[in-house]
């Protein structure tokens, strides 16, 4: 038992020159190691491509076409003036090879509007990941808090082993004298079992709290590592105006991609006016009376509308409209549950400092009932078991005040998870 405490000295005296683990750079290191983290590289990637496709539509587009084709009946022109008779008869069976060269010069927004679609889009995808990415920190601030309340438990618990032993010397001592009896004695060992026990217990805990948060840093933690308590700070607002949780960018992307939809009608149902050039060979050339493979060209300007999609325009418009509906009403329910979960966080926060509040009172009058039992056990009035009761009841006090503060900075960052202020 000696020995056990004197390597527990030992280990916090030899503590403080290791470097400490903080949680800011838990997440850092977990964010940057989270295979998700590699989709911001695809998602710029996929808007460049996309992006570079759309105004592909503006360099010229070339086509060519063949075909052979026999029709029943074919033009004749049988003209007689005078002496003068004209008798043609256009073929039958006609052949042509086509290339034709298109340029656009105005497609009413159309290409633009598929650019910004492009950019929508990555916006939609690139925020929605960050919303992914942002739930780690949960986990993260769940682990690293895991350890900070396990490495309390502890710390008591190698106060209640140095009380232990003390208090086994006493009753040693006391054995020795008549005024204790051996069942005392082994009254006090079962305790100090019981706490190596429950000492076991606590680092076997942590090894594994330790392991997952390696896990997620992507690094090795040893087991002997020391985690920094976060400093405490003021709580933040739990006014919504001041949320800036990364789901409302999110749902500000998606609005804007709306945006781009509505663009995108107008866009679809303006006239198109564009060149174009147009070479071919074959039989017959312009010339249909003329039966005889020819090269021929033809070039102008073409101005096309298409008026079909105003027959879907305002169904279309109204699809969207009900789509921003919904995107409203989901920002406005996350907004809501968000709320209610900061004042709940903020009221527990408030319900841990006012525990605080008593915790040392409660520690200095549980240590004063301790050192009365064992006056009281010294003088043989009070039975050993009821000074291991005292001892255990200020041992609980003080891994309560421990845990109420670590609780209290648990509480904090979990409140500024929720409002990310």
């Amino acid at each position: 038992m000696k020995q056990f405490v004197f390597w527990i000295l030992i280990g916090c005296f030899a503590a403080p020159s290791q470097a400490q683990i903080t949680l800011e750079s838990c997440r850092q290191k977990a964010q940057a190691n989270y295979p998700l983290v590699r989709q911001y590289e695809l998602i710029e990637k996929t808007k460049e491509f996309s992006v570079s496709n759309a105004a592909k539509g503006y360099l010229p587009q070339f086509s060519l076409s063949a075909k052979a084709t026999y029709q029943s009946d074919a033009t004749t022109i049988n003209l007689k003036i005078g002496d003068f008779a004209l008798n043609r008869v256009a073929p039958k069976d006609q052949y042509q090879a086509m290339v034709e060269l298109n340029q656009q010069i105005w497609d009413g927004g159309n290409i633009h509007s598929q650019k910004e679609l492009a950019k929508a889009n990555s916006d939609v995808d690139r925020e929605k990941l960050n919303v992914d990415l942002y739930a780690l920190i949960e986990r993260v601030n769940d682990l690293y808090f895991g350890i900070l309340m396990l490495d309390e438990q502890l710390t008591q618990n190698t106060l209640l082993l140095d009380d232990l032993e003390r208090t086994h010397k006493q009753i040693s001592a006391y054995v020795a004298n008549g005024v204790a009896n051996s069942a005392d004695l082994d009254e006090v060992k079962v305790e100090q079992l019981n706490a190596l026990q429950k000492r076991t217990e606590l680092k076997s805990s942590r090894e594994a709290y330790v392991k997952m948060l390696s896990v997620f840093t992507g690094e090795e933690i040893a087991e002997t590592a020391l985690f920094a308590k976060p400093v405490e700070s003021v709580a933040p607002l739990t006014d919504p105006a001041y949320f800036r949780r990364p789901e409302l960018s999110w749902f500000e992307a998606q609005n804007g991609r709306l945006d781009v939809n509505e663009q995108m009608l107008q866009a679809r149902n303006m006239p198109r006016l564009g060149l174009f050039v147009q070479g071919a060979y074959g039989n017959p050339g312009l010339n249909m009376l003329k039966d005889k493979f020819e090269t021929y060209y033809i070039a102008g300007v073409k101005l096309s509308w298409n008026f079909g999609g105003l027959y879907t325009l305002k169904n279309d418009k109204k699809q969207i409209q009900v789509n921003r509906a919904q995107l409203d009403s989901n920002r406005d329910v996350f907004l809501f549950n968000t709320r209610l979960q900061a004042t709940q966080q903020n009221s527990a926060i408030n319900s841990v400092r006012a525990l605080l509040d008593k915790d040392d009172e409660i520690i200095a009058l549980r240590t004063n009932i301790r050192k009365a039992a064992e006056a009281k056990v010294s003088n043989g009035t009070l039975a050993v078991t009821d000074l291991l009761r005292e001892i255990n009841s200020e041992n609980k006090a003080r891994q309560v005040k421990a845990l109420h503060e670590v609780q209290l900075l648990m509480n904090i960052y979990q409140l500024k998870y929720t409002t990310n202020n």
